[in-house]
Formats: C-alpha cells, sequence, structure tokens
C-alpha cells in the first residue's frame, strides 16, 4: 500500500499538496469563534450544490410546467421535500454565515495590505452568490418569484439609450415567459456555479499564500532571520511557509483546527436541521406565502419584496424617487465594499487596537445594515422611507468617515506577538 500511494504521490503530489493547504497549513494560535464562518460557508456550498444537482432531475425548466415540477418534487419525489428545504434552507444559511464571514474580516481589518486580492476575491464570491441566488429565486415560478424578478430586470430599463434593448435581452422575450427561467435555470445550475467554485479555488489560494489574519491584527510571518530561534514555533510546517519566513505563535491547521471546526458544523447543522424541518419557511423570510401559488402576470402580490438577504441594497433602490439614480446608489453599495482596502488608509488592523471613532463607525454600519435589511423585506410607506434614507446615509458615511479619520488615527499600541 505504502509502494502504491508513494506512486501516486510521483504522478500526483496529492498529500503534499493536501500538507501545503491543510494539514501543515500555519494558522494563527489565537483564532476565535469568529474564524469558523469560512468553513461553515463551505459546508453550505457543498449542500447547496449536492442538493441543487438532485433537485434538477426532476426539474421542468418551461414556463408551463415549473411550478408543477416543485409540487411533484415536493409530493411524490422520495425525500423531495427534505432536498427542497435542504436547498432554500442552506441558501438563506449561506448569506448568514457569508454576511458574519465578511463582518469579520471588517472589524480585524483583513482586507489591510498584503491582503487586498484576497478581499477583492471574497467580494467577486459575494457578488456572484447574489447573482447565483436571484437567478434561482426565479426557479419555483412561484407568483412572488415571477414579481419580485419582473421589478428587478425593470431596473435596467431606466438606464439611457440601451435600458429597453438590455431588459427584453436579459429576459429573452417582452415579458418575463419561459424564455427567462430557461436562461435563468441555465445560469443558476451551470455558469454561475462553476464561477463560483473557481472563484472560492482562488480564494483560498490567496488565503495561503499571505496567511490568515488574526483578532490581534500582527503577523505571524517574519522575514526569515529576524526571530531568535528559541522564540519560533515547535511546530514543523511546510517548506513553502519557511523556505523565505519564520513562522511565529502559529499551530497546524490539523488537528488544532479541524477539531475545533467540526464542533462549530456540528453546531451549525443542528441549528439548521431545526430550521429546516420545524420552520422551512422561517416566518415567511425564507420561502414566501405567494411563492406557495403559481405565477400569475395579471395578479400582482399585496406587498412585492425581495428575500431578506437582498434586503440592505433593495431599500437603497427603493428609498431614491429617482429610478435611475437609485439604481446607481444600489450598485455604488456595493461597489464600497470591493473599494475598502482603499477607503481604510490606516496601518493598525484589528479594531482591539484602533480608536473610539472608528469603534463607532463600526457600530452605526452594522446597525445601519441591519436596518437597510429589515426595512427592505417590509411594505413601503413615508417613516419607513424615512428610516431608509437616514440607514442608507449612515452606510455610505462609513465608507467616507473612514477615509477621512483613518489617515491620522490616533490608535493603541498594537503587540508584536499574538496576545493568546
Amino acid at each position: 500500500m505504502n509502494s502504491f500511494m508513494a506512486w501516486i504521490e510521483q504522478r500526483l503530489p496529492f498529500m503534499d499538496a493536501m500538507n501545503k493547504h491543510a494539514l501543515q497549513y500555519p494558522a494563527p494560535k489565537n483564532f476565535n469563534f469568529w474564524y469558523v464562518f469560512g468553513i461553515l460557508a463551505s459546508v453550505v456550498l457543498v449542500n447547496q450544490i449536492v442538493t441543487g444537482i438532485w433537485l434538477t432531475m426532476n426539474y421542468e425548466p418551461s414556463g408551463d410546467g415549473a411550478f408543477a415540477s416543485v409540487e411533484y418534487i415536493m409530493r411524490d419525489v422520495d425525500y423531495g421535500w427534505l432536498l427542497r428545504y435542504m436547498h432554500s434552507t442552506g441558501a438563506s444559511a449561506f448569506f448568514i454565515v457569508v454576511y458574519l464571514h465578511m463582518f469579520r474580516g471588517v472589524i480585524y481589518g483583513s482586507y489591510q495590505k498584503p491582503r487586498e486580492l484576497l478581499w477583492i476575491f471574497g467580494m467577486l464570491i459575494y457578488l456572484v452568490l447574489m447573482a447565483e441566488a436571484f437567478m434561482g429565486y426565479l426557479l419555483p415560478w412561484g407568483n412572488m418569484s415571477y414579481w419580485g424578478a419582473q421589478v428587478i430586470i425593470s431596473l435596467f430599463g431606466a438606464i439611457p439609450v440601451i435600458g429597453e434593448e438590455l431588459t427584453i435581452w436579459i429576459k429573452g422575450d417582452y415579458v418575463i415567459s419561459g424564455a427567462t427561467l430557461n436562461r435563468f435555470f441555465a445560469l443558476h445550475v451551470v455558469a454561475l456555479p462553476l464561477v463560483l467554485v473557481v472563484l472560492v479555488f482562488l480564494h483560498i489560494l490567496a488565503l495561503h499564500e499571505v496567511g490568515s489574519n488574526n483578532p490581534d491584527g500582527t503577523n505571524i510571518k517574519k522575514p526569515k532571520g529576524s526571530v531568535k530561534p528559541e522564540d519560533l514555533s515547535k511546530f514543523e510546517f511546510h517548506e513553502q511557509y519557511t523556505k523565505k519566513y519564520d513562522i511565529v505563535d502559529a499551530i497546524p491547521f490539523h488537528p488544532y483546527y479541524t477539531v475545533k471546526d467540526l464542533v462549530a458544523v456540528v453546531i451549525f447543522l443542528i441549528l439548521f436541521s431545526w430550521v429546516m424541518f420545524f420552520a422551512p419557511e422561517g416566518g415567511g423570510y425564507f420561502l414566501e406565502a405567494p411563492n406557495f401559488t403559481p405565477a400569475n402576470g395579471l395578479k400582482t402580490p399585496e406587498h412585492i419584496a425581495p428575500v431578506w438577504y437582498f434586503g440592505p441594497f433593495y431599500t437603497v433602490l427603493r428609498v431614491i424617487p429617482e429610478k435611475l439614480i437609485g439604481m446607481v446608489a444600489m450598485f455604488a453599495a456595493i461597489g464600497m465594499l470591493f473599494a475598502l482596502p482603499w477607503f481604510d488608509r490606516g496601518i493598525v488592523r484589528s479594531f482591539r487596537y484602533r480608536s473610539k471613532i472608528h469603534l463607532f463607525n463600526l457600530t452605526q454600519f452594522a446597525i445601519c445594515f441591519i436596518a437597510l435589511g429589515v426595512l427592505g423585506t417590509m411594505p413601503a410607506s413615508d417613516l419607513a422611507n424615512l428610516a431608509g434614507r437616514i440607514a442608507t446615509f449612515g452606510y455610505f458615511g462609513f465608507f467616507v468617515a473612514l477615509w477621512i479619520y483613518s489617515k491620522d488615527e490616533k490608535t493603541k499600541p498594537v503587540p508584536e506577538r499574538v496576545t493568546g
């Protein structure tokens, strides 16, 4: 067996790659619970791909058969209801863990030099994930899916000169029809998952090139020869990491963090299963009531709203009266996140050692983002629009304020070594 594995290793260095990117990967020894959401996102991604493949075996991507095929999956396919709820609950779970993963990067400064490209890859994953979720949202062909897609696609009609032609091109017809459903199905099942998997791969490669950040925001990779031998970690890491750098205050990812992540995965799966078995609709946020009736172009739902994870950006769009300006603001809200590494001109990463102004700015940003998400699922009203405008101002204000104060920010001394 050893000879056979050696033969394989010579031709396909699988164990070398495993040691480099998993088993012997040097991880800072002070990771806390904020660092489990990356692995949880990977677990949900696998769930979405596997359940999605099985659902497509009985799904019919046509205007006449889509809704009926979903009902067939739910009622007649063995464990079809389980697959459908795993997929629908997984969609919301994906965004929950991704939002928490992104927030961890924001509070600990994981977007700062030299991790700008790592952050960009993460944001591209988020952008593709939103596109994937939007495409999949239409596939059940329920009434809310139909009208939600109608509202979002119609936004492109506000673009000068090319708007009308662009909306027809997206829909593949003059109205949302089976042609729209077919192209959304192809993108949702084939094109976007491939792009998503490639971006996840690049995200992990970029992470392992620059190394993981930690709650202190200190570097565990020091220039070769700059650290006393007695201060080096007692663990032996892959030569990729020790050839150019001295690795301090690090432990191998396996078994230390594989065990820790396994506990987090078990807890997550318990919560995920509880929602899936006892509250798959999520109080109307995961699966809306109008989506249990077939798409009807002549019957508008009483309140058209996107799924909760699109809520923050939908609110930005809705509170601006001018349609084109609202659309620009919505995309700018996402673009600001891409540009975050350049808005922050400070050199201290973790909020632990930054000023009270930064802590206040982070807090108001989190509150505004949550408020935008909640307002996006509520019916429009004068009070809701006023609150939405205030929250939108706070959201964009975070980036403007960060750019202003971060250059000359008064910070606390940052320890040279991780604190625990």
